[in-house]
C-alpha cells in the first residue's frame, strides 16, 4: 500500500464514523490474509526486512528452508537466518544482489537467492526512498545434483577413452619390462656372489615397482571400464568370511583385531562373487591403512525390509569434513602411496548390482562404510515423478 494513500486515509480519520473505520479495517485484514495465503502457497521462500536488515515477514517456505518459526524470527537480523550473507551489503543495498547458499539444517540443500530493494515514494517531490529489502529464495538442490551427474558422466566417458590408450601404452611395456627383469635375474646366477646379491636387490626393487604400476593400471581399468556381472546365488556371510581369510596375513602383520557380527537371517543374493569380494578387499584395506598398526575393524551383516547390508567400521582417525565430498572422486587420496581409485571401484561394483555405498565418519573416532545390496536384482527402477498423466498406479498385494 502506497505511503500517499495511507497519509490520505489517516487525514480523513477524524471525519470517518466508527462503522466506516471498522469496514476499512476489515477490508485491510482480508487483503492481508489473502496476500499471506498466496505467499505461503508458493514454493519460493520470501523474506522481507527493514532497512536495518531486521526481519519483518517470512513465508512458510522460507521457514521450512531454514528450520525456523515465523513468530520467533520476526525482528531478528536476517544474518542470523542466512549465515554468511553480507548483512551490511544487504541492509544498504539499492541494487539487486544475487548468490547461492548452502543449508545444512534441517535438510541439506542449496538455495539460490536474490535481494531486491523495496522502494516507495516519499515527500512532496515523490522521491524514491528505500524502505527495506525483499529476499527471494529458490531451492536448486536437484539442479546442482543433475549438473554434477552430467559432469561425472562426461568425466567417466573421458576416462574410459583414456583407459583404452593406457591398456596399450603402459600395460604392454610393463609386461615386457617384467620379462626382461626375470631374464636378468637368471643370468645373474653366473656372477660372483657379492656382485650378484647387489644386482638382485636392485632387480627386486625394479620388479616391485613394475608390479605396483601394473596394479595401479589394473585398478584404473576396473574403475572405469564396466565389467559384465556373472551372477550366481551366494551367501553374503560366506563372501565376507572368505574376504577376511584372504587378507589374514596382512591382518596379522598389522596387529588388527577383526570382529565379525554376521546376521543369522541373511538372505542369499544373486551377485558376482569375484567383483563383490573385490569391493570388500578395497574397503578392508582402506580401513587397515587408516588404522596403520593396531585397531579394531568391525564387520556387520544384516537385512532390512528391502536390502542386505554390510557395515565396515574402523577405529582410525576418521575423514575430515572438508574431504567427505571428494572421497569417491578418481585419484583423490590422502595417502602418499594411495591410488585414489579404491572407493571409486567399490561404488561402481555396488551400482552395477543395483546397490549403493554410504560413508559415515567422526573425526578422531573412525569411519563406517555401509554397502547396501537389493535382495532381488534391480535392472531398472520406477521413480515417482509425481506426474498425474503417467497413468501409473501403485498396487499392493
Amino acid at each position: 500500500m502506497k505511503r500517499a494513500f495511507l497519509e490520505k486515509l489517516l487525514g480523513r480519520i477524524p471525519r470517518i464514523s466508527p462503522g466506516e473505520v471498522q469496514v476499512y479495517l476489515e477490508n485491510l485484514a482480508r487483503e492481508k490474509g489473502f496476500l499471506e495465503t498466496i505467499f505461503n502457497a508458493i514454493l519460493e521462500g520470501v523474506i522481507v526486512t527493514d532497512i536495518q536488515g531486521k526481519v519483518l515477514y517470512l513465508n512458510r517456505s522460507a521457514c521450512a528452508f531454514f528450520g525456523i518459526q515465523e513468530d520467533a524470527s520476526l525482528g531478528t537480523s536476517v544474518g542470523e537466518i542466512m549465515h554468511g550473507l553480507d548483512l551490511e551489503a544487504v541492509s544498504g543495498a539499492t541494487a539487486t544482489i544475487s548468490g547461492d547458499l548452502e543449508v545444512c539444517y534441517p535438510q541439506h540443500r542449496f538455495l539460490n537467492f536474490y535481494v531486491v530493494p523495496l522502494m516507495s515514494e516519499a515527500g512532496i517531490e515523490k522521491e524514491m526512498q528505500l524502505e527495506g529489502q525483499g529476499i527471494i529464495l529458490r531451492d536448486i538442490t536437484e539442479t546442482r545434483r543433475m549438473t554434477q551427474a552430467t559432469i561425472e558422466s562426461e568425466r567417466s566417458s573421458a576416462l574410459t577413452l583414456l583407459a583404452a590408450g593406457i591398456a596399450h601404452e603402459i600395460g604392454n611395456p610393463l609386461n615386457s619390462l617384467d620379462i626382461h627383469l626375470q631374464l636378468m635375474k637368471r643370468c645373474m646366477k653366473k656372477l660372483p656372489k657379492s656382485l650378484r646379491m647387489e644386482l638382485e636387490k636392485s632387480v627386486g626393487v625394479a620388479r616391485h615397482e613394475v608390479a605396483r604400476l601394473d596394479q595401479i593400471t589394473t585398478q584404473f581399468l576396473r574403475a572405469i571400464r564396466p565389467q559384465p556381472l556373472k551372477l550366481d546365488v551366494e551367501n553374503l556371510n560366506c563372501l565376507v568370511q572368505e574376504s577376511v581369510a584372504f587378507l589374514q596375513v596382512e591382518i596379522s602383520n598389522r596387529d588388527i583385531l577383526v570382529e565379525l557380527e554376521l546376521g543369522s537371517t541373511l538372505l542369499k543374493l544373486r551377485v558376482d562373487r569375484n567383483q563383490l569380494k573385490q569391493a570388500f578387499y578395497n574397503v578392508i584395506r582402506n580401513a587397515f591403512q587408516a588404522m596403520k598398526t593396531g585397531g579394531i575393524l568391525r564387520i556387520k551383516t544384516g537385512v532390512d525390509a528391502s536390502c542386505a547390508f554390510v557395515i565396515f567400521s574402523d577405529t582410525g582417525p576418521g575423514i575430515p569434513a572438508e574431504n567427505m565430498s571428494h572421497i569417491f572422486a578418481p585419484y583423490f587420496t590422502t595417502r602418499e602411496s594411495g591410488s585414489g581409485l579404491g572407493l571409486m571401484v567399490v561404488k561402481r561394483i555396488l551400482q552395477a548390482h543395483g546397490g549403493e555405498v554410504g560413508i559415515e565418519s567422526i573425526e578422531g573416532k573412525g569411519v563406517s562404510v555401509i554397502l547396501r545390496l537389493p535382495c532381488t536384482v534391480q535392472r531398472t527402477r520406477l521413480l515417482n515423478s509425481g506426474c498425474p498423466r503417467s497413468g501409473l498406479k501403485r498396487e499392493t498385494t
